[in-house]
């Protein structure tokens, strides 16, 4: 079997990807972070990942309303790290092509090859109205269309150091960047669940960020991946997901079953109300988009869940790495720091998918 990496999906925001009263409230911090991605390191994570969320979800447990800023957290962190490879999030109706490709040039100098772009195209409206950035709800109609216009800016200024694009969104007259990349391309990650965000993800992304689905059923996303890889086929081009779940674990199964249960008979209903609110506003989503995906309302944001043992969750994360297309997994855990460790000390060893890194 072969080796899978592994992420982590740091939490920039409070209470990470449980909206429920009863699981473990924190606020993001610097500090926080700084722990959970050096401890990443040290199991011998592959890469870290953070999120742009600009207003949160409300409920009783003001879920997503305190959040870091992505480039200027991942700039810290890439000077405390060594060898995890680390993306922020750009939302791309939030800064210039230009500026992000300067503000990457300027994290991959701390860190040589370490850094990469991850696309955030947008799906809550009300992150952008109170700012006046938003373009109205036909934006989501023609969202990949300015994401690749975006992007294609970004790259043209870091293969050449100059850009005079000419696109409907964007216009550069001898835009320059220097100095350059020093360690190599810079990676991106995209999102894209529908039809037209696969396609979008197989012709300018390296890596395609999806969830999981359901709970303790690790292959459910398969199908998910076969479009990945029929659309990067049709591209020519070598683009793998990266898998998002949440790992709830323990000694026992019966444990983590648990904590599971205590999370879900605490869900924030207010919170996930807004949510699927907000998410429900592209009336043209298809099934397989995150929007759909959100709208379900699930205490983990639509997104799969390994709970059990440590030898269980071991085990599905293997068959994780079995799924076709499948380049890495994105984890979250109930308690980050706790996690982490379990699944450096008594998930890792266990995981065929992982034996040169335990």
């Amino acid at each position: 079997m072969a080796d899978v990496n592994i992420g982590v999906f740091i939490p920039i925001g409070n209470n990470g990807w449980i909206v429920s009263k009863t699981a473990p409230q924190y606020k993001p911090s610097f500090e926080l972070n700084k722990q959970i991605v050096q401890k990443a390191e040290g199991y011998g994570f592959d890469f870290a990942l953070s999120m742009i969320k600009l207003r949160g979800f409300g409920g009783e447990t003001q879920h997503w309303d305190y959040n870091l800023e992505s480039f200027t957290l991942m700039s810290a962190l890439a000077a405390c790290t060594s060898k995890i490879k680390l993306f922020a999030s750009t939302a791309i109706l939030t800064l210039p092509p230009a500026i992000v490709a300067r503000m990457a040039t300027t994290i991959d100098s701390i860190a040589p090859g370490r850094f990469g772009v991850n696309i955030v195209t947008g799906w809550q409206a009300a992150e952008y109205t109170q700012m006046g950035l938003w373009p109205g709800n036909q934006y989501f109609g023609y969202r990949y269309d300015y994401a690749t216009e975006y992007v294609q800016v970004m790259k043209e200024l870091w293969k050449d150091g100059r850009s005079d694009f000419k696109g409907k969104h964007f216009t550069m007259d001898d835009c320059r960047l220097e100095p350059r990349p020093q360690g190599g391309e810079i990676k991106l990650v995209a999102a894209g669940q529908s039809g037209r965000g696969m396609e979008f993800a197989s012709q300018y992304a390296d890596f395609n960020f999806c969830m999981g689905a359901g709970i303790n059923t690790p292959k459910a996303y398969g199908e998910a991946n076969l479009r990945l890889v029929d659309a990067a086929e049709k591209a020519g081009r070598d683009v793998g997901a990266y898998v998002l779940f949440t790992i709830i674990a323990d000694e026992t199964d019966e444990k983590a079953m648990a904590k599971w249960q205590l999370y879900h008979d605490g869900a924030d209903t207010e919170a996930l109300s807004w949510i699927s609110g907000q998410s429900s506003a592209d009336k043209n989503a298809d099934k397989n988009s995150t929007a759909a995906r959100l709208q379900e309302g699930a205490v983990c944001m639509g997104m799969g869940a390994l709970i059990g043992s440590y030898e269980k969750v071991a085990s599905m994360l293997d068959e994780v790495a079995e799924v076709p297309g499948t380049k890495g997994i994105m984890l979250v855990f109930d308690d980050f720091l706790i996690g982490l460790e379990n699944f450096g000390e008594k998930i890792q060893p266990l995981m065929k998918s992982r034996k040169s890194r335990a």
